[in-house]
């Protein structure tokens, strides 16, 4: 038997519509279930040895399930078929529409912030990253239906809004400190923000996790610079661009500042800690 979990709010509201599709692509032996209130570690427990799994959404639906199961790594394949508005786990791993996942959600790293204790698959972003996903949140808050324009929110933010900080980072034990940064992530992956290479060298399979420090004093030159980042070419900007390898991480920024969990955003934030 083949599952289809959708999230019937989820990729806009058209979470059923995906999953309705998949199905008539699979055309037999599959059952749709919704997956509000459903405890998937029971669900999966229970499954047959040739059952199989396809979680319909994107990083947001992934980045749920993964934290859902906890430490339970399932022995039936799970899938992940693209319907959500984020896909930056698709671009990592080179797939198009549908991925098994299973050895992708094995040994993934932590992050502990305000008390919250989450696993993520794609990165954390923290800086300017984190304020456009609070401005998004406020869109959404009012405009359920409007496209969210993040190079937009951006571009703005860099300009007018968002004001640069100190940040305090430590790798494995060694510390660092930075001013006039933008943007200081944690990557698992080498992309994120909707396509963002934040992370070219980045091996989501090596076991280690990638800090990146964006700085720049000149806002007009940032604002040339940015763009590059969705081809991962503004690490060739040295003077601005900085990449720390390791497996125990914390960083800190002298103001609070919003932060983003695979998409999924926190306000307020001064600093983070993160185990590979």
């Amino acid at each position: 038997m083949k599952y289809v979990l959708y999230n019937e709010l989820s990729n806009n509201g058209n979470g059923k519509a995906s999953a309705t599709a998949l199905c008539e692509e699979l055309k037999e032996n599959y059952t749709l279930i919704d997956v509000r209130g459903l405890d998937y570690v029971t669900f999966l427990k229970g499954l047959n040895a040739d059952d199989e799994v396809y979680l319909v959404g994107g990083d947001g639906t992934l980045n749920y399930f993964i934290n859902a199961i906890g430490d339970y790594q399932p022995t039936n394949n799970i899938y992940l078929r693209r319907a959500g508005s984020g896909n930056d786990f698709f671009t990592d791993v080179g797939a198009e529409n549908t991925v098994c996942i299973n050895e992708y959600i094995k040994d993934l790293p932590t992050v502990y912030v305000n008390g919250i204790e989450k696993k993520f698959i794609n990165g954390i972003g923290y800086g300017i990253d984190g304020y456009c996903c609070e401005v998004a949140d406020k869109i959404r808050e009012t405009s359920p239906n409007k496209k969210i324009d993040y190079t937009g929110i951006a571009i703005k933010g860099l300009l007018f809004h968002f004001k640069r900080v100190t940040a305090t980072v430590t790798v494995d034990g060694v510390t660092t400190v930075h001013k006039n940064v933008w943007l200081t992530p944690t990557m698992k992956g080498r992309y994120y923000g909707g396509g963002m290479m934040v992370a070219p060298k980045q091996d989501r399979k090596d076991g280690q996790l990638s800090v990146v420090v964006f700085r720049g004093k000149s806002k007009l030159h940032t604002l040339m610079v940015f763009p590059s980042i969705f081809k991962g070419e503004h690490v060739k900007h040295e003077k601005m661009v900085k990449i720390f390898k390791g497996k125990e991480i914390e960083v800190s920024f002298d103001k609070p500042t919003a932060l983003q969990i695979d998409g999924e955003t926190v306000l307020g934030v001064t600093s983070y800690k993160v185990k590979a």
